[in-house]
């Protein structure tokens, strides 16, 4: 257990001294912001009925503005666009250590395999529930600034609803992270996982479920991959209409959603742990 916090420590230090995760970090907020508020706000300020998201009138997407529709709002780019991202963080904090030599050096002189590698997933933990956290904290700071300007209630969501989003969050910004550690110990390198790691996320998944509208029996996978349970569980947390936003689907209730996200980051955590301890470490 020591040897695990050590290791977390270490990890959270070497992270918040990293550039590169605060650029991940810093695109994945000023891209929520641009497509959940700025394009809408434009579209309503301007009279327009369509949106970057979805095609609703202009009172429709006022009220996604609002604080109150901040639970609804709050995953819906995560499925896809933060996923990438939070990908490519978990895949560069692995990878980015078997290209700089450093994983030789903590497995050969540092603590036990399993802790060092445990120490940098709770490391990565972290990172994501600050992200969600800070993300809500800005999404309901915009959302009350349009309510004021547009005079329209300020009032805060339900303090269910918002646990619900935060949860949903955590998980599928942390499948996503998870899922990058795993590409970045496979591939032993951060450009080809990151590379790999895009490709499933944006490319994929997307061509199985398109395969799966017409072939039916293909659905028995596609309605259990990873992204899909992301974004059905986004999906779960909205009743407003449309159904554009990439990355969010209809396809699993969010219980069901819940329970294989959480799945998945069992997996691939696990998953990792194993596969660095059975082998070499060149």
């Amino acid at each position: 257990m020591n040897a695990v916090i050590a290791s977390t420590r270490a990890e959270l230090l070497r992270l918040r001294k990293w550039p590169s995760m605060w650029v991940l970090l810093a695109a994945w907020i000023v891209l929520n912001l641009v497509f959940v508020y700025l394009f809408n706000y434009i579209t309503f300020a301007t009279g327009g009925t369509t949106d970057m998201a979805s095609s609703a009138p202009p009172d429709v997407l006022l009220g996604q503005m609002l604080p109150s529709a901040v639970p609804q709002v709050f995953t819906q780019g995560m499925a896809m666009f933060g996923g990438a991202l939070m990908l490519i963080l978990g895949a560069l904090t692995i990878g980015s250590g078997y290209g700089w030599g450093t994983w030789k050096t903590v497995f050969t002189q540092g603590p036990p395999r399993s802790a060092a590698l445990t120490g940098t997933l709770l490391a990565l933990l972290t990172v994501v529930v600050g992200l969600v956290l800070t993300v809500a904290a800005v999404d309901l700071g915009v959302a009350s600034v349009v309510a004021v300007a547009e005079s329209e209630s300020a009032s805060l969501p339900a303090a269910d609803a918002m646990l619900k989003a935060l949860a949903s969050g955590v998980l599928i910004l942390g499948m996503w992270t998870a899922a990058g550690v795993l590409v970045g110990a496979l591939a032993r390198g951060p450009a080809l996982s990151v590379g790999l790691g895009l490709v499933w996320v944006l490319v994929v998944e997307n061509l199985l479920r398109g395969v799966a509208a017409v072939l039916d029996p293909v659905s028995l996978v596609t309605d259990f991959l990873p992204g899909t349970a992301a974004g059905s569980l986004a999906g779960s947390l909205r009743d407003f209409g449309g159904d554009t936003t990439p990355g969010v689907l209809n396809i699993l209730d969010g219980g069901t959603s819940m329970l294989l996200l959480a799945g998945y980051v069992a997996a691939f955590a696990l998953g990792t742990i194993w596969l660095v301890r059975r082998r070499d470490v060149n």
